[in-house]
């Protein structure tokens, strides 16, 4: 009988499950399964839909290696080009904010990359901060449950250098259409962006100059088609604003810059 253990033989399992890249994702399983009963589980469940990073308890992202647990938003590869925007626009920022922070991501990896800063995460999901508290803690950052700014602690108006805000901005029409893994398995506040997509943006960008320091910025990354919309939505504010694109990513952020 061929052993679950054999890689070709998970790498069989995940493709008959639709998997489609089977055999990474074989070897990334086996490399973190402990047991061999825990390698069983994780299979199963991979198999059953669950994303992979819920399964492995972890995921890639910007060099990091960051938690992710299960009923948490896994960091998308494209937001990576947020953190990048972010660091061009403010490297020497001092004061770091993660609003709408999932896994805490994005700060982690400001962090890492700024050095010495004051960070720190809000998210509204208390599983969500529970789990970024974990991966900004390395950093000394803080995490904060709580609704955007609600959140942050008031010794911060005008004072942040970055502020990050990977907002949901999925139109709640179109949440239905997302893939099973997003729709089944992470929160829907992490997804649903209101009508448009744009309400969470709004928010955000209408609060921001009071938040940011002078010549500090707000970044957020939205869809292509909403992207004229959002730059907008910045300039109204009274932001010095720009749209910054990957197209390797099929990334937008708008990123706001306080005179």
């Amino acid at each position: 009988m061929t052993s679950l253990t054999d890689p070709t033989t998970v790498a069989a399992a995940l493709r008959a499950a639709g998997c489609v890249f089977a055999e990474d994702e074989a070897d990334l399983i086996l490399a973190t399964a402990g047991t061999p009963q825990e390698l069983a589980a994780m299979v199963a469940r991979r198999a059953a839909g669950e994303p992979l990073e819920h399964v492995l308890g972890w995921a890639g992202f910007h060099g990091l290696r960051v938690q992710v647990e299960p009923g948490v938003f896994v960091p998308r590869r494209r937001t990576e080009f947020l953190v990048d925007q972010a660091l061009a626009q403010a490297p020497g920022a001092s004061v770091v904010v993660d609003l709408c922070c999932g896994s805490g991501a994005v700060g982690a990896a400001l962090a890492a990359a700024l050095g010495d800063v004051e960070l720190h995460a809000a998210d509204i999901d208390p599983v969500a901060v529970r789990c970024a508290r974990r991966n900004i803690a390395p950093y000394g950052g803080h995490a904060h449950p709580g609704d955007l700014y609600d959140a942050l602690p008031t010794g911060l108006r005008g004072r942040v250098g970055i502020l990050a805000a990977n907002v949901p901005y999925v139109p709640s029409a179109e949440v239905g259409l997302l893939p099973a893994e997003a729709r089944d398995h992470e929160p829907l506040v992490a997804l649903d962006g209101g009508g448009d997509g744009l309400d969470v943006l709004r928010r955000v960008v209408a609060a921001a100059p009071e938040w940011l320091a002078p010549g500090g910025c707000v970044l957020v990354e939205t869809s292509e088609r909403q992207a004229d919309t959002a730059v907008d939505t910045f300039t109204r504010a009274g932001l010095t604003t720009r749209l910054a694109v990957s197209e390797e990513l099929y990334a937008n952020v708008v990123v706001g810059v306080r005179d």
